[in-house]
């Protein structure tokens, strides 16, 4: 009780925003490494990254901003490690990304052969669908 949380339709929303469309760019990768258009792929794999730096950099400006602490009751402690772990995975995806936008450059994929691509792809949309979760359970069920 007592706990102010955040809106979940201004940084919340926006981040989660950003989260899917980086879905859709690492969706986008993926065809073109299939078509075997090397500069799309690249291209939008740079795009996933971008978006995945600018995901953790709100995310940070929200937990420097956020008007409660770890130890502010249950809710502060679900918010801050349910987030933070995710957080964490958002940053190991991206530092996966960039070094499969590295191999890809390098040419180790064909269009035929791209499973670390496959693994980094598939751990990015893992990574979506746990921010929808957490989107529903901590930001707008968590705020009523």
């Amino acid at each position: 009780m007592g706990i102010t949380t955040f809106s979940p339709w201004g940084i919340p929303l926006l981040n989660t925003f950003i989260l899917l469309t980086s879905g859709l760019t690492v969706t986008a990768a993926h065809h073109y490494l299939v078509l075997g258009s090397k500069r799309a792929t690249v291209r939008a794999l740079l795009m996933t990254v971008l978006l995945a730096l600018i995901f953790t950099g709100l995310q940070a400006y929200e937990y420097v901003e956020a008007p409660f602490t770890i130890a502010d009751g249950v809710y502060g402690a679900i918010f801050f490690m349910a987030t933070g772990f995710h957080g964490f995975h958002v940053i190991i995806g991206t530092l996966f990304l960039m070094v499969v936008t590295l191999r890809v450059v390098r040419g180790h994929f064909s269009q035929t052969h791209a499973i670390g691509f496959d693994g980094a792809a598939w751990y990015w949309h893992f990574v979506d669908i746990v921010r929808l979760f957490l989107f529903i359970v901590v930001y707008w069920w968590g705020g009523l």
